[in-house]
């Protein structure tokens, strides 16, 4: 992921903790907070309680690469982090993917006209119907 989509600065990062909505499941914790840049920018935290460097890292760049395969389907304009749990350290590279396409998805954070084939596929019939008549 390119240097300008992420969130660098520990200032920035507490004020996301601090000030931002967050969701979570029992992987990921993901906070948000509107950024009023044309794009959007991710983090992620890994703390050392997951274990040695080597874990951290491997859980650290796994979830960097799905941030990154996701990227063009986020809505632009948000500062996004997601904080590893314990049971992450253990969990595959398709399990943080699925944790974390459905924190993105509760906090609506998915463009409408690019959400992922699975989003999709998961959507009951008649939501999709009923955003598209309140937004017409």
């Amino acid at each position: 992921m390119k240097r300008v989509y992420r969130v660098r600065s520990d200032q920035r990062f507490q004020e996301i903790r601090r000030h931002g909505r967050s969701y979570s499941n029992a992987w990921l914790v993901l906070c948000l907070l509107p950024n009023q840049l044309l794009y959007s920018r991710f983090g992620v935290v890994v703390n050392s309680r997951l274990g040695n460097a080597v874990r951290r890292n491997r859980v650290k760049r796994r979830l960097r690469e799905i941030l990154r395969l996701r990227q063009r389907t986020i809505q632009a304009g948000w500062d996004l982090v997601l904080i590893a749990r314990q049971p992450s350290r253990n969990a595959g590279y398709w399990e943080l993917e699925s944790a974390c396409t459905r924190l993105l998805e509760r906090a609506r954070l998915f463009s409408d006209t690019n959400l992922p084939e699975r989003v999709l596929s998961d959507r009951e019939p008649g939501k999709a119907n009923r955003s598209q008549a309140e937004a017409g």
